[in-house]
């Protein structure tokens, strides 16, 4: 349960900030039967704000956590997050606003570290350039504000093709389409021949399609293998105005209402799932967490499918890019246990305790070693087909957009809908999205 406290820190600082005789900080705590250890000295205690209790990973974190305390000796409070990131942020950024030193570390997504840079202490000095080499250089960088390494990679995430290995048999197919010209024939060719079988609610592809952050993702994943850029550059120039991304778009648009239900504008990852796990298309964009439900004893694909990266466009600057997710471990600038904080950072992305994370949770590392770890291999022999998705991985434009990121992707998605959804044309959208998210930017 979420409750909030005001308490009351001590006279007021002169300045800009300044209350009016005593300074009421907003501290928001969630609050759980382990949470607090009375006789604790608050002093010498880190406070961990990390995953929701809810699933299976926050029970894991938590008792790695309490594993390390009783290992040091340092004793450690674990507030669990709210499941919603939304609520989250909401819940994180008051505790930055108020600058309060009560929490030490926070779990953060793999798009706020531009808006937590400013609350972040820079965690560099814990990690040596070799240490650092061995995590996934694109999510070093995408957690690296103005030379400052905000937060270290926990656990990542990235857009994947699942694909029917028994239908591309069956439709003479050997191998998964490199680019999305060859996804849209293999999924037309497929789909034809399974309703022509009486399928009728059969699909070629699914993918997220609706008004939200997931199709953010995967327009992105669409503007990036085209090569026509990453939507804001580093340099903070918006780089949707181009051929390119106006044949991906032109593409997309032409599978809804024909390898895509006319539905998919309204998709978002679980709709998508279903509907795959039902046995109802041939091909599928989503994230990895779909692999281990689609081979539930229950799915009604298990042991027919495969996964691989995502295609790509044609042309000589088309490469395969993959959207990455994930989540971040952040130490607070305002903490006053910073170096024991970094210790208890550090060991949870350890090379065992990431390996041990991704043999029991399939939760997926962010160094590369892992992928080809005998153990892990054994328990995820999945996880070698994903070493190239990673390496091929694109951030989102959350660093070069910083705190206008929300508006940026939010314009950016909406009118990507507009324009599959058939409410708007493919030039006349570009022009709209581009000159909105100039607007935001500025």
């Amino acid at each position: 349960m979420i409750k909030r406290y005001i308490i009351e820190e001590g006279p007021a600082k002169s300045g800009p900030k300044a209350g009016i005789g005593r300074a009421l900080m907003a501290v928001s705590i969630l609050l759980s039967a382990s949470v607090f250890t009375p006789g604790v000295v608050r002093s010498q205690t880190i406070t961990f704000a990390g995953d929701a209790d809810q699933g299976e990973g926050g029970r894991w974190m938590r008792s790695k956590v309490e594993q390390w305390s009783k290992e040091t000796g340092i004793p450690v409070h674990y507030n669990a997050r709210p499941v919603s990131a939304s609520e989250t942020l909401m819940l994180w950024q008051q505790d930055w606003a108020a600058h309060t030193p009560d929490v030490d570390i926070y779990i953060i997504d793999v798009i706020w570290p531009a808006i937590a840079a400013a609350h972040a202490a820079d965690l560099t000095p814990y990690f040596n350039p070799k240490e650092l080499g061995e995590f996934f250089p694109r999510i070093v960088e995408n957690n690296t504000v103005n030379g400052k390494l905000v937060a270290i990679p926990f656990f990542t995430d990235a857009g994947l093709l699942y694909y029917r290995t028994d239908l591309l048999e069956k439709y003479g197919f050997k191998n998964p389409p490199n680019t999305w010209s060859e996804l849209t024939q293999m999924a037309q060719k497929i789909q034809d021949g399974e309703r022509n079988g009486g399928a009728k609610d059969f699909y070629g592809f699914l993918f997220q399609g609706a008004a939200y952050e997931g199709l953010t993702c995967n327009a992105l994943e669409w503007l990036a293998s085209s090569g026509a850029g990453h939507i804001v550059e580093s340099d903070g120039k918006v780089s949707i105005g181009n051929p390119q991304w106006k044949v991906a778009l032109a593409l997309a648009k032409s599978w809804v209402g024909t390898i895509c239900p006319n539905g998919v504008t309204n998709y978002q990852e679980e709709e998508c799932r279903n509907a795959w796990q039902e046995g109802h298309a041939a091909f599928l964009r989503n994230w990895p967490y779909v692999y281990a439900l689609s081979n539930a004893e229950t799915s009604a694909v298990k042991g027919r499918f495969d996964v691989t990266y995502l295609p790509q466009w044609d042309g000589p600057n088309a490469s395969h890019a993959a959207t990455l997710g994930g989540w971040q471990l952040m130490l607070s600038a305002y903490s006053k246990n910073k170096d024991a904080a970094a210790k208890l950072i550090k060991y949870l992305v350890s090379y065992e305790t990431q390996k041990e994370h991704a043999i029991k949770l399939s939760r997926l590392p962010t160094l590369a070693a892992l992928y080809e770890d005998k153990d892990v291999l054994a328990a995820q022999p999945w996880f070698s087909r994903l070493l190239p998705v990673f390496k091929n991985a694109v951030a989102r434009p959350s660093t070069a957009a910083g705190a206008n990121y929300n508006r940026v992707s939010t314009d950016f998605f909406q009118t990507t809908n507009q324009i599959l959804s058939g409410g708007i044309s493919v030039d006349q959208g570009i022009q709209t999205m581009e000159s909105k998210i100039k607007r935001d930017l500025h």
